[in-house]
């Protein structure tokens, strides 16, 4: 019985992180996810205010009200850090791109001045 629920758990870690390399990988799927990790966020704070409002009541359901918050935080926070990777994926690859051009410029240089 141990070993199963050993190789279990041994499964979902390996999904898990084949999962998040999948997204941070991925431009598209990391976008995707940014989209919708804030739309979740939104969504829950709009519920709060309107649908979750009698709920939400710190005096009545104080363990559920810092759940909610922490759980808005949680997607938003994600969402941002998603963000900022993403903006530094973008400046690397702008950097190399950048630095190919710099070396096919010098070598089209290169050969122009030596065929003189």
């Amino acid at each position: 019985m141990e070993n199963s629920s050993e190789e279990k758990r041994l499964q979902t870690t390996s999904f898990v992180v084949h999962a998040t390399r999948g997204v941070i990988r991925d431009q598209r799927t990391r976008r995707k996810a940014m989209v919708f990790l804030l739309g979740l966020a939104v969504l829950l704070l709009l519920a709060g205010f309107t649908i979750l409002q009698s709920a939400l009541n710190p005096r009545e359901h104080p363990w559920f009200v810092i759940f909610f918050w922490i759980a808005c935080v949680w997607l938003t926070f994600t969402a941002l850090l998603l963000a900022l990777f993403d903006l530094l994926i973008i400046r690397l690859e702008a950097r190399r791109v950048e630095r190919a051009l710099q070396e096919k410029l010098r070598s089209d240089a290169e050969r122009s001045t030596s065929s003189k």
